[in-house]
């Protein structure tokens, strides 16, 4: 085994394929993505995708699996409409700039056992709409969805015309030493998994776009329509088992309306725990403090099983929950959980609300989203204005809004950067736009002229005595 020189072989076919598409218009490089896409969305391939997924993977749900692959590739088909990825993308006379849109060459996509379909398509439709060629590497787990998805897309390449090695993956067995060496030597990296691979990602030596740790805060205050935030909570809670990193993990209900918000959970087949069971279950999902791997994205029954939960109404819960006050190491149930395990915390007002939902996301999460129910728009601006988050979701459910949504303005995406708080590079959703270089031509300015020294610092001489 040589990872140097195996990898070496697919960036070399990336690269001439690459070279191919290079010069194409705006009108090919769509329909590049758009066969990629309709390699996922079409119903036949979307069903064996996502019970290839399910089975190999041992996480998540078919039915899930399915929506979000069509789901998150027709938004960011609707997303690409009118969006320039080649020649002159914008263009300023008054200023001199002309800005041009080139492709970055060959990108490699670390992608996660979570979503082994639906990843890597997204990343390979903004890949080729931007003119690039992509190489991936998917987890173990994932390798086997990922060279069917190949497969799909190898074919819909060729009914186009196109090279096929626009679109290559790693071997299997896929080896920690290949996706290192994958990352040394492509031009972009674009991670989405564990925190390993997002920190190999940054340390490869090559301009790479990483993800920070999900662990989704809400706050449901007592302006809200309890029912609705209920109903939205739990229908993202439990979509997919929880596989996504925007999944609620805890809620923080403002004390007046607690009550009344853990009946409405409880209408929605949340089931709270009572302090025995909550016990029970941490000591089972977290035995060495770490999260027990058999718990991931599994449906709310089976999790309640394993831990050796037998009430009835424990049994059949859509999604369990657990009251908490701590924040840490000692209290597991407040950080993220991938599950359909739901950590409920009671508040004295907003302002209690929104200090606890920063322990917490400073604890994990930091820098990923909060979430708020409430219909007071300055609670919204509030938290934005002080909590470490890229997002706040408001009156949404959570994981259904913060990748993106037909009814909000964030672009459709599976991988959400976190900015300085948790570590990345960049703080918005990932997007064509993060696959592209731009080019600059620049002309001098009509009628410039420099500012004066008092134009400048004028106010600040006068009111210091400078």
């Amino acid at each position: 085994m040589n990872p140097e020189a195996d990898v070496a072989r697919l960036i070399d076919r990336a690269r001439a394929a690459q070279k191919a598409i290079d010069g194409c218009d705006q009108a090919r490089a769509d329909e590049l993505a758009i066969a990629a896409a309709w390699a996922i969305v079409e119903p036949g391939r979307n069903r064996t995708l996502a019970e290839c997924a399910v089975r190999d993977t041992g996480l998540g749900n078919v039915a899930d699996k399915i929506a979000k692959n069509r789901r998150k590739t027709m938004g960011l088909l609707r997303d690409l409409a009118g969006a320039r990825t080649t020649g002159i993308i914008a263009e300023d006379r008054a200023r001199g700039m002309i800005e041009i849109a080139r492709p970055v060459g060959v990108v490699a996509a670390i992608t996660p056992s979570t979503n082994p379909g639906a990843t890597p398509a997204n990343n390979i439709v903004n890949a080729l709409v931007c003119r690039n060629a992509i190489v991936l590497a998917p987890s173990p787990k994932g390798a086997s969805t990922l060279a069917l998805l190949l497969g799909f897309v190898h074919a819909e390449l060729d009914r186009v015309g196109a090279p096929r090695d626009l679109v290559q993956a790693l071997p299997s067995p896929v080896t920690r030493e290949h996706t290192r060496e994958l990352m040394r030597q492509a031009d972009l990296v674009v991670a989405t998994g564990s925190r390993n691979n997002v920190r190999a990602a940054y340390e490869s030596g090559t301009p790479a776009l990483g993800v920070g740790v999900g662990n989704v805060v809400v706050i449901v205050d007592e302006t809200v329509d309890i029912g609705d935030a209920a109903r939205k909570i739990v229908s993202s809670k439990v979509f997919d088992n929880a596989t996504s990193c925007s999944s609620e993990n805890s809620v923080i209900a403002v004390a007046a309306i607690a009550d009344r918000l853990v009946a409405a959970l409880a209408a929605e087949g949340a089931v709270r725990l009572d302090r025995a069971e909550a016990g029970q279950l941490a000591g089972a999902m977290f035995p060495q403090g770490g999260l027990a791997a058999s718990f991931v994205a599994q449906p709310a029954a089976k999790v309640a099983s394993l831990a050796g939960l037998a009430r009835p109404a424990v049994a059949s819960a859509r999604a369990l929950v657990v009251e908490e006050e701590g924040v840490g190491p000692a209290h597991p149930f407040s950080g993220e959980k991938l599950s359909p395990v739901l950590a409920l915390y009671r508040a004295a007002d907003f302002d209690a609300a929104a200090a606890l939902a920063g322990r917490i996301l400073r604890y994990q999460g930091a820098g990923h989203s909060v979430g708020l129910h409430s219909r007071d728009p300055q609670r919204a601006l509030a938290l934005g204005l002080t909590l470490p988050v890229c997002r706040v979701i408001v009156n949404q459910a959570h994981c259904f809004a913060t990748g993106g949504s037909y009814d909000n303005a964030l672009p459709f995406s599976l991988s959400m950067g976190c900015g300085t708080w948790g570590g990345n590079s960049f703080s918005d959703n990932l997007h064509y736009r993060h696959f592209l270089n731009i080019t600059r031509v620049v002309h001098p300015i009509a009628n410039a002229r420099e500012p004066t020294e008092d134009e400048l610092f004028g106010a600040y001489r006068a009111k210091y005595k400078a």
